[in-house]
């Protein structure tokens, strides 16, 4: 608070470069401020909200494909709802792999009271499984990964173990001994 009251105050003495910075750097406190908070807040809620969802509707209890537009659906069912926070929840849903998998299979979307809504397109189920291809070559390659590493970890320790024994062996050869 002392900060900000000098820095108030040193634009009266007449320097123009600290009044810029000053100015800068109150510009990007109060933007870190609001921006910082809101974001966890919408995220958290965006989870409790999926969860809600899950319990309510057995379409998201079943990954079942969703009706293009269900979105307005549920926010005339639940119209407390925040939007951002339902796209977020929304998004959530159809990217996780139990959806994408679902959608690869099946031939109608449903609505929210699980009457049909219209078909699944070629192109659609075609997106689903590039987008599970993709992310089971992408979670084969991070296991590969960590094998590596792990494969590198165990040589080095295993070098090292080596090292410290040719060490061991080197001084007790070259010690002097009690005559």
């Amino acid at each position: 608070m002392a900060a900000q009251e000098w820095r108030l105050n040193a634009p009266e003495q007449g320097a123009k470069a600290p009044l810029r910075a000053t100015l800068r750097g109150l510009t990007n406190t109060r933007t870190e401020m609001t921006t910082a908070e809101p974001k966890t807040n919408i995220q958290t809620d965006a989870r409790a909200l999926l969860k809600d969802l899950h319990t309510r509707f057995e379409i998201f209890r079943n990954h079942s494909p969703l009706a293009i537009g269900i979105d307005k659906q549920v926010l005339a069912v639940l119209p407390e709802l925040e939007k951002k926070a339902l796209r977020l929840a929304m998004r959530s849903h159809t990217i996780s792999t139990r959806y994408l998998k679902e959608m690869e299979k099946a031939t109608v979307r449903l609505n929210l009271d699980t009457t049909p809504a219209g078909e699944v397109t070629d192109e659609n189920r075609t997106h689903a499984a590039e987008q599970l291809r993709e992310r089971f070559k992408k979670q084969a390659e991070q296991r590969k990964a960590v094998e590596v590493a792990n494969k590198a970890a165990e040589e080095a320790a295993k070098a090292e173990q080596r090292r410290l024994e040719k060490l061991s062996q080197l001084a007790d050869k070259f010690s002097r001994k009690p005559r």
